[in-house]
């Protein structure tokens, strides 16, 4: 699968770990409902750290479609949550 991290490029990431991912993905979820922003700020980093840790960088001139699109470290939890599908960020 093709991720996106908003402001940052793409990479190339296995579907094997999306179980990993997704147990960060519901704890973000979590602190967004209960407002807790520096859980959000936390998790938002951890989240992003794996993926970049987990997949490939693909070269910066590389045209593919994202199949997964994650906000940029620096997003708020006002405009993560207008990101956010009833899933959260990782499809489950």
């Amino acid at each position: 699968m093709i991720v996106r991290i908003m402001g940052e490029g793409q990479v190339k990431l296995d579907d094997n770990h999306f179980t990993e991912l997704n147990k960060l993905d519901d704890e973000l979820l979590r602190e967004m409902e209960s407002g807790d922003e520096q859980g959000f700020r936390r998790t938002l980093h951890a989240l992003l750290d794996e993926v970049r840790r987990l997949g490939t960088p693909l070269p910066d001139d590389s045209l593919e479609p994202s199949e997964l699109i994650l906000p940029s470290p620096d997003a708020s939890l006002a405009e993560v949550r207008t990101m956010l599908n009833e899933d959260g960020l990782i499809p489950g």
